[in-house]
């Protein structure tokens, strides 16, 4: 690791207690990473910019000012209380903040490790969150937006925040890493659900480079099935929803657009 982040860490780790960064550290990084990278999306659509999104519709001022404050409740509620508690779990599995730093290699194979692992576990408590009861009384509230913008990735019912929440940290608590590990395993899992969300298909979108990743066409459309039988119940990747055959309804409206968009430009070619 470089003498730079070395020193700035030595830094946090001399001014603050490791309970102070793992939770309040924590909860402000969270907050930062989530509302700077979701910010930019809301004023897309605030300002009515339609090129590369996946729906016409836009949301109101009034819902997203709604979604705004539920959120800042939520997260003041209930994520920093939780990540207050999980300290004693994080520290009993190993977790530490001291000097030396883990190397890139080793924070690069944790946190592959997570996405793995939280994808297996999220698609099920997702698919499971779908089922009747669930969907009515929790799920639905997430589902109040059809057409997501980025904020909403974690609008959520409080109980869905804690259910789904496990998912997310399961693998640190599992290998108890160094807090940058969790750090930026919270970073890129948030920029994530953000993208996801954000309601934008842009020619530059990971998914367009990576055909394994969801991103936010393949999650789009789970919002705008509502209720049971919507598929795509993955948070990342679309191999889950692959191998148990819930991305069926996505292809074959993939494969719907696909065929229009070849018609449109036979059609084109002989006018011309």
């Amino acid at each position: 690791m470089g003498s730079a982040l070395e020193s700035a860490w030595q830094y946090l780790t001399d001014n603050f207690s490791e309970f102070q960064l793992a939770s309040f550290g924590s909860f402000i990084l969270h907050e930062s990473v989530f509302f700077l990278s979701g910010v930019p999306y809301l004023l897309m659509e605030t300002w009515g910019l339609t090129k590369y999104k996946i729906q016409p519709k836009m949301n109101t001022p009034a819902a997203q000012e709604k979604c705004i404050l539920k959120l800042l409740l939520y997260h003041v509620c209930v994520n920093l209380p939780l990540m207050v508690v999980s300290y004693p779990a994080f520290k009993y599995m190993g977790f530490t903040s001291k000097l030396p730093l883990p190397s890139w290699k080793m924070i690069t194979v944790q946190i592959l490790t997570y996405f793995v692992l939280e994808d297996f576990i999220f698609y099920w408590g997702h698919r499971i969150l779908h089922t009747k009861w669930l969907y009515k009384h929790i799920h639905s509230v997430h589902h109040e937006y059809a057409t997501p913008f980025g904020l909403t990735s974690e609008y959520a019912h409080p109980a869905e925040i804690l259910f789904l929440g496990f998912a997310t940290i399961c693998g640190p608590a599992i290998t108890g890493p160094h807090l940058l590990t969790l750090w930026l395993w919270m970073s890129v899992r948030v920029l994530e659900t953000v993208e996801a969300h954000c309601g934008y298909d842009f020619p530059w979108s990971l998914s367009r480079l990576l055909p394994i990743y969801g991103g936010a066409d393949f999650h789009d459309y789970h919002h705008r099935l509502l209720y049971t039988k919507s598929g795509n119940y993955a948070s990342t990747f679309t191999y889950m929803d692959w191998l148990f055959g819930t991305d069926k309804g996505y292809k074959k409206l993939k494969a719907l657009k696909n065929g229009s968009q070849n018609c449109d430009e036979i059609a084109d070619d002989k006018l011309h």
